[in-house]
């Protein structure tokens, strides 16, 4: 989980979010965010990239306004910038704009080092993000994930989760979630056990990525191991709603970058990259079908059916023919 110094105001003139675990470093940004809209819902994002801050932007961004407007600016990987906006983010550490705050993400390590060290000298807010690299730290974020909602797991449960999901915090995090919105009370390693084993090998994820592309055959393959393993049928519909709806959004949203997109939908840069891909053969009508085919294997898993296996693999085909309407039509 990110640690954080003394100064834990997200609304600190300067953060810097230290580390290259990608969860955690997009939390940070997330937390200043949040505030700053809390503070100001008209609050300007601007999310950069070394290539999109040259020499002079930043002086652009955060020169005075003439409706004093709130304003965050986030630098990603900041220790790619040139040696020139570096000198220009050194000069606005010295003397930071009111309503502004400026958070840099920096990887960590000697390069760009004096970036670093340069904000850390003027007092700036730090938050470690560092790679969860042993099982112990991961085991740890489990814990904190589901102390965080205000729900028990037992320490034999959260073991059985990474045991099952492996190192990626994302996939954790993510089941943590999905634990804590369907289960009630303690969870246990048995509830674990009936959601997720066999997760490695065949998760329902899998499932919902190959069906969103229209990969009927090894959707179904999936969709098979998945249940003879013991994976619950109701994580498959979950995933499978998730690909449409993600499909859905992306395909309804107005072009931009990955970044621009992800505030706008509410999704990590990475799965906007992986939806653009996912989406090529898709259109309206094919999202709309899908959505009920989720729709009625939803009811299916959940009693409305005598056969849930047949009402997951009906949605699947469908999904799947819907993901190649495009190319039909």
């Amino acid at each position: 989980m990110a640690r954080k110094t003394a100064n834990d105001d997200p609304l600190a003139p300067v953060t810097i979010a230290v580390g290259q675990e990608d969860l955690l470093l997009d939390r940070a940004v997330q937390e200043v965010v949040a505030a700053a809209k809390a503070a100001d819902a008209d609050t300007d994002v601007r999310d950069l990239t070394p290539d999109q801050l040259q020499p002079g932007t930043l002086a652009e961004l955060t020169s005075p306004s003439l409706f004093a407007e709130r304003k965050v600016v986030v630098v990603r990987n900041a220790q790619d910038l040139s040696a020139d906006t570096v000198k220009d983010v050194k000069a606005y550490l010295s003397a930071p704009a009111e309503e502004i705050t400026l958070v840099l993400l920096h990887a960590g390590g000697a390069k760009g080092k004096g970036l670093l060290d340069a904000a850390r000298k003027v007092g700036a807010r730090e938050i470690a993000c560092p790679k969860m690299t042993k099982p112990a730290d991961r085991l740890a974020f489990v814990r904190q994930e589901f102390r965080a909602v205000g729900r028990s797991a037992t320490p034999e449960a959260c073991q059985a989760l990474v045991d099952a999901i492996g190192s990626d915090l994302r996939e954790l995090a993510s089941a943590v979630s999905q634990l804590v919105a369907d289960v009630e009370g303690t969870i246990d390693e048995a509830v674990v056990g009936r959601y997720y084993t066999g997760r490695a090998e065949a998760s329902s994820f899998t499932v919902a990525d190959r069906a969103v592309e229209g990969r009927a055959a090894e959707a179904l393959e999936a969709l098979r191991w998945s249940l003879a393993t013991g994976v619950a049928p109701v994580m498959i519909t979950s995933a499978l709603a998730q690909g449409v709806r993600a499909i859905g959004k992306l395909s309804s949203a107005r072009g931009g970058r990955p970044a621009d997109l992800a505030r706008e939908l509410g999704m990590p840069p990475w799965k906007i990259d992986r939806v653009r891909q996912q989406m090529r053969g898709w259109t309206p009508d094919g999202v709309a079908v899908a959505l009920r085919a989720v729709a009625e294997a939803d009811a299916g898993v959940k009693g409305g059916g005598d056969d849930p296996e047949y009402a997951l693999e009906k949605a699947v085909v469908t999904i799947a023919r819907a993901a190649r309407s495009r190319g039909r039509g």
